[in-house]
Formats: structure tokens, sequence, C-alpha cells
């Protein structure tokens, strides 16, 4: 957020339902269509308090998913949207796949329990060493800082519920951001996503050394180039 703050942008960060210091008191298991409710909401106090029509957006895992979705049904509120460690109908994806194995685990109840060793996983299951471990350790700091358990309703939707989302109604430009070690969905699997985006305005990176979690890896310049050059493409004044 400072960085792109530093380029010049109005930066927000959101704490979705049930995640960080946003409300855990409702019974649900925050799944991503409330994640993609959440979005509306937030949107509509930032673009009343900046008197703006639209914003860019940047969704990560299952934050993509809710970026996505919130895309679909809003398409007028989003300038440009960014989908990093996007899964689509999750064929071929290896941690889908483990994940898979404790789906009715996950859908017992409406939290699971995270600690210092979940938040290593993260940066280890699929190819060790994309991360400086100094780095994993502070984000679990702040995270388990703010949270000892979190909702269960994105493994759920991952698991059992994909897709949720149509690319073929995801009208506005579109980056999609690939680690080229990213377990959560095959390449198969995002190119297809990518080919029925309907927007001739659309960009596939891959992130060479990046695994799932592309700001927190070694190569987060990467990230960080790709995104913002993407944000600061002029729009085409010619579409034939």
């Amino acid at each position: 957020m400072d960085h792109f703050a530093g380029l010049g942008y109005d930066t927000w960060c959101v704490d979705l339902e049930g995640y960080g210091r946003s409300d855990k008191q409702r019974d649900i298991n925050a799944d991503v269509a409330a994640g993609a409710d959440d979005l509306e909401a937030a949107t509509t106090y930032i673009l009343q308090a900046r008197g703006i029509d639209r914003v860019h957006v940047y969704g990560i895992s299952s934050g993509a998913l809710r970026a996505a979705l919130f895309a679909e049904r809003h398409p007028q509120r989003v300038a440009r949207l960014a989908l990093d460690a996007m899964v689509w109908t999750g064929e071929a994806s290896p941690t889908l796949a483990e994940r898979r194995t404790r789906l009715a685990e996950y859908s017992s109840r409406n939290r699971r329990p995270i600690d210092r060793a979940f938040v290593h996983s993260i940066f280890t299951r699929d190819h060790p060493g994309t991360a400086d471990p100094a780095v994993v350790d502070a984000f679990a700091d702040a995270i388990l800082a703010l949270d000892d358990s979190v909702p269960t309703g994105t493994y759920v939707d991952m698991c059992a519920n994909l897709p949720l989302v149509d690319p073929a109604r995801i009208t506005a430009p579109t980056l999609v951001l690939r680690g080229e070690h990213d377990g959560i969905a095959s390449f198969a699997d995002v190119l297809e996503f990518f080919h029925r985006l309907p927007n001739a305005d659309k960009h596939f990176a891959v992130l060479p050394g990046i695994a799932h979690a592309s700001f927190q890896q070694k190569n987060y310049a990467l990230v960080y180039h790709v995104l913002a050059s993407f944000l600061a493409q002029p729009a085409p004044i010619y579409r034939g």
C-alpha cells in the first residue's frame, strides 16, 4: 500500500467480514459472495467520500474471486481489475485436491483455527524458498495479532462450488497474474478464464520465481512493476 501510495494512488485495503479488524459476530462462514457484498459496501463509501465514479480493484487468491465477482456484479464501478493467484474451475489444482480431503470438516463449521505453522505453510506448500523466512515471520506476526481463526467459506467455495464467476460477464480491463510455482490453479484453468474475458484490453502475466502469496515473495518487485504498469496504462482511443 505504501508503494502504490507513493506512486500517487489513493490506496485502500478492505478487511472483509470475519477477518482482521472487521466484524466477526454474525453466524456466517463469510464465503466469496459475502466478500463481494463487502466490496459493494466499501466502494459505496469510497466513491462517495472521494467524489469519483470508479476504482481500480486488486485481489489475490480468494480475494481475486471476491474481486472478480464484484466486478461481474458492478461493472460500472471498476476502472481496471487485477486478479492475482486466481482460480476459476479448480480443475487440476494440487492445492485444492489436498484441501478437498478436509471438505467435510470445513463444511461443518463457520471458522477454522490458524497458527504460525499454517501461515508458513502458505509459503512452503508449492515451492519452498520463494519467500524470505523473516518476511513470512513478520507476515505471521501481523495476522496472528488479529486472528486465531478465519472463516471457512472460501475453502468450501473453492473445494465444492467452483466456478463462482463468469469471465464473459467481466467487462473491465483485466490483468491476470500467475505465479510460476502457484498450485492454487493449473495454467490451463487460468488461461481459459483469460481467453473468455470479452474486453480486448486484457493482460496475462506469469511471474517467475513466485508461488502463491506474491507480495510477500522475494520477487515482489516484479509484481509491483507489472501491476503499476497495468494501472497506469492509457485507455485506447480507437477500438475499431
